[in-house]
């Protein structure tokens, strides 16, 4: 037996694969940004947050009614509406029941909805939900035709485009997703400031942007927090839809007795799980990456209330502030986005005042919908209040026709002049209703319906009436939502500040007095407290050796080191070993060749300016910033030439103005410091020069008060010469004999 036989690969298309492909994620990328990831701005909404309300309310789950269990809900939403994953739809349904997720929650939840140090949700079998009074706003209109409606995925159902309800949803509770090559991010905002602001732009469409400005002060989280932009990064941000907010959490210090304090963040920053935050702050402390903090406790309940301990009580708290706002999310950055679905369902990113004019807009329309249909059912009840006041005063007739004819409605609509409607209605009328046909009380129902229907055509043909009844209706649920409020008080404060501040190592260690010593052969170590210098000498060393550098110093210090080979490491202060024993070897702490020496050893406090020499009479200034080292490599300041090594570093006082340098030759020269160059790193310019031998010592001095120079002996007399004219000269002179009874050892000191 013939059988016919299709074969499939007969509609096989041949196509180029770029084209196909393309085409395809077109469509797709297309339906990510139009049915998924961006909201409506007229509503606010993605389709399965609408579509997750509609459910709700056609199961009746109004504020005054029970709750019922969300499987159920869920269950209808997937099944009638929204054929996706059951889970993403009751993640959906969830955050619309988080107060800390939404500033206005649009379900009210019964059960486990998660909470803000960020743990999840029950199972969609235990927890339990109805609506809130804002869905039952955000949805108000819906019975009056004032939106379109479609058929469901099946055909089944119908369900709304948009929900039509005077409540801007769009900023009040902000929205976020990720589409295709675009994403959106909008913060939630004050009701009451919106409306504000659009009753402003129903009387002035044309008003600019900070006309909207005035009346929006900047997002209003639910979580509060403080937003700290300058008011001109505000202002941008709104008029190009593009931008960001700096949100630092609230905080406020608790004396304690005795002079302590503790200090306690009472808000946290949108979007911010508290136990994340808790455990970023306890790995500083446990990492000492912030060492003027102690301890982290969280003490919250129905209420935020973390609490940090400072190391001391002489931590500044504002500083720690900084470097837990610059180090943790106490401070965040709220990105906004504002690309949304306009009325064409076209995306685009707009201004504050964009979206608030459309959504303005919009309301126009909804009401004039809603006054077209509320006269499409008064006629229909004019209609057949007619056809009752008729029978009421035919009473008997009507009856009789009912009685005695077979077609009583034909011969009552020829008799009565009735319609279709008017004559059904009339014969579907039960008995009992006949006692309540009271000529009078359909009179006083008809006159009403009239009255209503004229102000209906009179504010359908008025633009001016329909800005009046908009900024009333807009007024009646501003009060809902006012400032008095507990819903609707302002949670987030807009006080502009600088960026949080880098702390300074003197903020991050706590001052203590040290006395550093060094040793010729590099060992290192800290004494605690400001001891006698001259007691370093009877410090016990390792055989053969003895000190090299002694000097008084505090933790918060940073201590430069010199070889003679140009090159510069800087040390912690607060990292030194303790004083026991001989310390420890300086090459450990830094990468030290092995064939340098010690040139020099000192505090980078002790000045801003170093004047650097060479053995071969070579020299510049340097400023303490350029040689400051971050790395244990340290950094390369001066390049001596071939043969020479540095030899003497100087700290340079403000007041002095000449240099005095002394070769081995005991030639000394006195010049002006001024014509030594300032470099930051190089070989440098000569300050002296010699026939044979090289530079002894250098240093810098005022020319007004002299040379001095202490003399030998146990009297520590100190001479000075005050005349220096003999050996003033320009730089790289030779220079002559030193004064009578200068040092032998060619040092100034």
């Amino acid at each position: 037996m013939a059988t016919d036989f299709k074969d499939p690969f007969d509609a096989i298309v041949d196509a180029p694969f770029d084209s196909a492909l393309s085409e395809r994620y077109l469509v797709y990328a297309l339906s990510t940004i139009t049915a998924r990831s961006l909201p409506d701005l007229r509503d606010g909404l993605k389709p399965v947050h609408r579509r997750l309300l509609w459910a709700m309310r056609l199961l009746r789950l109004d504020p005054a009614a029970g709750y019922k269990k969300c499987a159920r809900v869920v269950g209808d939403v997937i099944g009638k509406y929204h054929p996706h994953g059951d889970q993403s739809v009751y993640d959906a349904m969830v955050r619309l029941a988080q107060d800390f997720a939404l500033r206005y929650p649009l379900v009210d939840g019964q059960g486990n909805f998660g909470n803000i140090d960020g743990d999840n949700a029950a199972a969609y079998r235990y927890t339990e939900a109805r609506l809130t009074q804002v869905a039952i706003d955000l949805m108000a209109g819906l019975d009056e035709d004032a939106v379109d409606f479609r058929p469901t995925y099946n055909g089944e159902e119908q369900e709304p485009e948009l929900f039509p309800g005077l409540f801007p949803n769009l900023l009040a509770n902000g929205a976020a997703g990720i589409a295709v090559g675009m994403a959106t991010s909008i913060p939630p905002h004050n009701a009451a400031e919106l409306f504000d602001a659009a009753a402003m732009l129903i009387d002035q469409p044309e008003a600019d942007d900070a006309a909207v400005l005035a009346h929006v002060k900047g997002p209003d989280f639910p979580t509060g927090g403080i937003v700290v932009d300058p008011p001109a990064a505000i202002a941008e941000a709104y008029a190009t839809g593009r931008g960001g907010f700096r949100v630092r959490a609230r905080w406020d210090v608790e004396r304690e007795k005795g002079g302590g304090f503790r200090i306690v963040v009472t808000e946290v920053p949108y979007g911010v799980a508290k136990g994340k935050l808790i455990e970023q702050v306890a790995t500083l402390i446990n990492d000492k990456k912030l060492p003027i903090l102690s301890d982290i406790r969280d003490e919250s309940d129905a209420e935020i209330r973390i609490v940090l301990e400072p190391r001391s009580r002489t931590v500044d708290p504002a500083t720690l502030m900084d470097g837990l706002f610059r180090l943790t999310d106490l401070e965040t950055r709220v990105p906004l986005n504002l690309n949304v679905l306009d009325a064409t369902r076209t995306p685009r990113v707009m201004s504050l005042r964009e979206v608030l004019r459309a959504w303005v807009d919009h309301q126009f329309v909804v009401l004039r919908r809603r006054s077209e249909h509320r006269l499409a059912k008064i006629a229909d009840r004019l209609e057949l209040l007619d056809g009752y006041i008729i029978a009421f005063l035919n009473l008997d007739r009507v009856i009789e026709i009912i009685r005695t004819e077979d077609e009583p409605k034909a011969v009552m609509m020829a008799e009565f002049q009735l319609t279709d409607r008017q004559a059904e209605a009339i014969l579907n009328m039960r008995l009992r209703s006949l006692r309540r046909l009271e000529e009078m009380e359909l009179r006083r129902e008809r006159g009403e319906l009239e009255k209503e229907k004229a102000e209906l055509t009179l504010l359908l043909g008025s633009e001016a009436r329909q800005r009046t009844r908009l900024k009333r209706d807009m007024a009646k649920l501003r009060d809902r939502y006012g400032p008095e409020t507990a819903l609707g008080k302002r949670r987030t404060s807009v006080e502009e500040a600088a960026p949080a501040r880098e702390i300074p190592l003197e903020a991050m260690i706590e001052r203590e007095p040290i006395t550093v010593v060094l040793s010729r052969r590099g060992w290192i170590r800290a004494l605690k407290g400001h001891n006698d210098l001259a007691a370093a000498e009877t410090l016990k060393f390792k055989e053969g050796d003895g000190p090299l550098f002694a000097f008084h110093a505090h933790t918060t210090d940073k201590l430069l080191l010199a070889t003679d080979a140009g090159r510069f490491y800087t040390l912690g202060a607060d990292k030194l070993p303790g004083g026991r024993g001989f310390g420890e070897p300086v090459r450990a702490m830094v990468d030290m060749d092995g064939d340098a020496e010690i040139a020099g050893f000192l505090r980078a406090a002790q000045s801003d300016r170093l004047l650097l020499a060479a053995s071969d009479g070579r020299g510049f200034i340097v400023r303490i910033a350029d040689v400051i080292a971050e790395t244990r490599k340290g950094k390369q300041v001066m390049t001596p030439r071939p043969g020479a090594r540095l030899r003497v570093i100087r700290p340079i006082a403000p007041e002095d103005d000449y240099v005095a340098a002394i070769g081995d030759n005991r030639k000394l020269v006195v010049f002006p410091l001024a014509e030594v160059a300032e470099l930051a790193r190089g070989q440098g310019v000569q300050l002296q020069r010699f026939r044979d031998g090289g530079l002894s010592d250098v240093r810098t001095l005022r020319f007004a008060d002299g040379l001095s120079w202490t003399m030998g002996g146990e009297t520590g007399r100190v001479r000075t010469e005050a005349d220096l004219s003999p050996w003033r000269a320009a730089r790289g002179a030779a220079g002559r004999m030193p004064p009578t009874g200068f040092p032998r050892d060619n040092r100034f000191d």
